[in-house]
């Protein structure tokens, strides 16, 4: 026990020491001067090193600085800058004691703060989309948002692509989200954009995070004030496609010295459509099934956070969401059936389907965070989540002649399929400096349960009989054990970064049937082990390199394990695969950023055990839908994003990703196939005359590969926005058109083993779209505050 006490002690209690500069800042009444830029300059070339702003009692520390020659700047509205005189600094901590920084008083009639980042930075771990550097921040939902996020696609079935590759892990204020699958998107439609700060892409995520996510993680940070005074933005946003629908939104934080409360509310009311067409050929028949869908949906979201400050290096906070979502559905489907050589269908399938989902998801999140001024840190959560679906589904079928004058035979299904999840997880995470660098440590433990029923019934004359031949019921749980480390150093122009993190799952999968002889149980215990690491080369300050690799995992949705079969008509259904294995990746990323704006990258990402969505053919007639691990996968690609300011009113940005997937089959019925595919995403925004802003927009991309099968067409969309500013900017209004030419409903072709399928599909995407937002709270406070974003970019920059 004694050497296992020394090692902690090594591990956690080692200071090393570091050049460091404080002081404390105050005016010539000995008043203290919270916010002020300090900034550290080379001596010799007097180039930016790092910055820090002075805190509330006008103390400040610049830490981890390298052995040489300085000089600090002091800068804060309404005082005249302050210089020092050279100094070295080597293996030592210098102390400035107290400056008396002079007021400066030349006569001012108003002063402007403008602090505008810019909309996309390139960072050395991660791309950040800042969402208030774009009109798009008004009016969007968070998932719309998405797609102008650089390297980002969103595919016909609402997918997330991230350089080419699927799964990616999202994360919510650096916290994972319960969330998954449609929940997510239901989530994420609902969230405003204006609601949203920032969106983070992180394609290699180092050992710290999660290993979930073959395509990294995008973290959505939410607005969140950091001045004292309340402050908030209420918005609300009319839609009009086939349907009108509405969604609104409120968010406030409150803040003073020793608390800070903070939520939001958000909500989506009303309908939309779609339509899918599936022209299948099976055993030399066609089934040309054209479905309309309608969706009424009544979603709300509510979060609510509370902080509390025990002192300066402790911090206490409680986080509590809720979604819930009411929807319904209603979908009618027209089925002609024609033998091969045949002029005309030998009967139609007239189907339709009336359903009613209600779901609900609450999580809290209790932390705490103790940090102090020799670089430890300990970060301690532990989180609970419970998340219920009721599901409700009433489907008849029914059979006509060729001529649809007769029915000839009918069939009326009704299904209940509730689904309970509970998920529980905590985690320790602590960072100290050492070696001149930083070392991580964490684990992390997580349990999660799901219990599904499926219950059919055959309908007759209004009752329902009980289908004891397709009822189940499907108990899942999975434990998640898992630890990191993680050093970070910087070593003058070149910075390092490697960790290595395990995680251990053991899963149990149960179907127990109401036949015996169909039950299944599927267990599983596996450890892997996932390196990252990366290293960053600061040429100048305009250039900068890196070469950065992670491996990653991709565990199966839960839904995507439940083997029920979900129907869409008596001929179609979609099944889960309990027995389907997680696909792992391994992805290296060289990228190049010129001055903090062009960014280029090339990647390589190769994935074993690719599960793909295929559609199998049942007997003469019946398909259904379903996962299985059928490739291994290849990706390369080249991305580019580029924003530019040309004058004070003229604006764009783009960003493009051309990448190649190769698929080799694993599987004998999946044909190996290989894809190049451009995307593409570009946006001009002009000032006008009366300070109103336009905003030309759109995205396309070429010819895919969805899901690993459908082999799709090229689609797009053109989007124009106006957007004005009233009430000295406190409100702004906006109408935007979107997809004005109908170009994103999808087309493609998909063939497995003797199945082929001709496909098309969209929604009602062509909108007209008005939104208001109101921003409150106090404009003095805001601008203080602001101050400190352009400090921020730079350390972020540097760092």
């Amino acid at each position: 026990m004694k050497p296992f006490t020394l090692v902690l002690l090594l591990v956690f209690g080692t200071t090393v020491a570091q050049n460091s500069i404080s002081g404390t800042l105050v005016t010539e009444n000995q008043q203290p001067i919270p916010a002020a830029i300090i900034s550290l300059l080379d001596a010799g070339t007097n180039d930016f090193v790092k910055g820090e702003l002075s805190k509330d009692n006008g103390y400040f520390k610049i830490e981890n600085i390298a052995n040489g020659s300085y000089i600090i700047l002091i800068t804060s509205l309404g005082m005249k800058d302050y210089k020092s005189e050279v100094f070295k600094l080597k293996g030592m901590a210098k102390n400035l004691n107290t400056i008396t920084m002079l007021e400066n008083t030349a006569e001012l009639s108003e002063v402007t703060v403008v602090a505008e980042k810019p909309m996309i930075e390139v960072k050395a771990d991660k791309t950040v989309f800042n969402v208030a550097g774009t009109v798009n921040a008004i009016g969007d939902s968070g998932f719309e948002l998405l797609r102008k996020a650089p390297g980002i696609i969103i595919d016909n079935s609402d997918n997330i692509i991230v350089e080419g590759r699927t799964g990616v892990l999202f994360y919510i204020d650096d916290r994972p989200s319960i969330l998954r699958g449609q929940d997510l998107v239901n989530f994420l439609k609902t969230l405003q954009a204006s609601d949203i700060e920032s969106i983070e892409i992180i394609t290699q995520p180092s050992s710290r995070y999660d290993a979930e996510g073959n395509a990294g993680i995008i973290n959505i940070k939410l607005k969140r004030d950091k001045s004292l005074g309340t402050n908030g933005t209420v918005a609300s946003s009319l839609t009009v496609g086939d349907f009108a629908r509405t969604s609104n939104s409120l968010s406030f934080n409150n803040r003073n010295k020793k608390t800070n409360i903070y939520g939001t509310y958000s909500n989506f009311f009303g309908k939309r459509a779609s339509f899918i067409n599936l022209n299948r050929t099976q055993n030399g028949t066609n089934f040309n099934a054209r479905t309309q869908n309608v969706f009424d949906n009544n979603r709300n979201n509510v979060r609510l956070g509370f902080d509390f400050f025990a002192n300066e290096k402790s911090t206490f906070g409680i986080i509590v969401n809720g979604n819930f979502n009411n929807s319904n559905s209603e979908s009618d489907s027209r089925t002609p059936i024609t033998q091969n050589g045949a002029n005309s269908p030998s009967e139609i399938l007239v189907a339709g389907s009336d359903s009613k989902n209600r779901t609900s998801n609450i999580f809290t999140n209790l932390n705490y965070r103790l940090k102090d001024t020799l670089g430890h840190s300990l970060n301690i959560d532990f989180d609970y989540g419970k998340y219920d679906s009721k599901r409700e589904n009433l489907q008849p079928n029914r059979y006509f002649d060729g001529n649809e004058t007769q029915i000839l035979s009918e069939n009326i299904v009704f299904f209940d399929t509730p689904i309970d999840i509970s998920i529980i997880s905590g985690q320790v995470d602590y960072e100290q400096n050492l070696l001149k660098g930083k070392l991580s440590l964490g684990v992390k433990y997580s349990k999660v349960k799901t219990d599904n029923s499926f219950d059919a019934f055959d309908r007759t004359n209004g009752n329902n009989d009980l289908d004891e031949s397709q009822s189940n019921d499907f108990s899942y749980d999975e434990r998640i054990s898992a630890a990191y480390f993680n050093y970070s150093r910087k070593l003058k122009k070149l910075s390092i970064q490697f960790g290595l993190r395990m995680e251990n799952t053991i899963s149990d999968g149960i179907l127990t049937s109401l036949l015996g002889d169909q039950n299944n149980r599927v267990k599983r215990n596996y450890t892997n082990w996932f390196p990252s690491g990366g290293i960053t080369y600061q040429a100048n300050r305009k250039n900068s390199i890196a070469l950065i690799y992670s491996k990653r995992i991709q565990r199966p949705n839960y839904q995507s394990l439940n083997p029920f079969q979900y129907r869409i008509d008596e001929l179609s259904f979609r099944q889960g695969n309990p027995f389907l294995q997680p696909q792992y990746s391994d992805n290296i990323k060289l990228s190049h950023t010129y001055n903090y704006r062009l960014t280029t990258s090339l990647s390589y990402s190769f994935i074993s055990d690719f599960f793909a969505q295929v559609t199998e053919a049942v007997g003469n007639d019946q398909n259904f839908i379903i996962q299985r691990n059928v490739a291994d996968q290849e990706i390369i690609n080249l991305g580019i994003s580029y924003p530019k300011k040309f004058n004070d009113w003229w604006r764009i940005y783009f960003s493009v990703n051309a990448y190649r997937s190769i698929y080799k089959a694993t599987n004998p019925d999946f044909v190996s196939i290989s894809q190049n595919t451009l995307s593409l995403y570009a946006q001009n925004t002009f000032t006008l005359p009366k300070a109103i802003t336009f905003e030309v927009s759109g995205w396309y991309s070429s010819p895919s590969v969805w899901g690993g099968t459908y082999e799709t067409k090229s689609l797009g969309s053109l989007n124009l926005a106006f957007q004005k500013k009233f009430l000295s900017e406190k409100l702004t209004a906006r109408l935007g058109f979107n997809d004005i030419l109908f170009t994103s409903p999808w087309q493609g072709t998909t063939r497995f083993g003797e199945l082929f399928i001709d496909g098309n599909g969209g929604s009602d995407s062509r909108q007209i779209r008005f939104n208001l937002t109101y921003n409150f709270g106090s404009d003095e406070v805001k601008k203080a505050r602001k101050r400190q974003t352009g400090i921020e970019d730079e350390k972020n920059r540097i760092n």
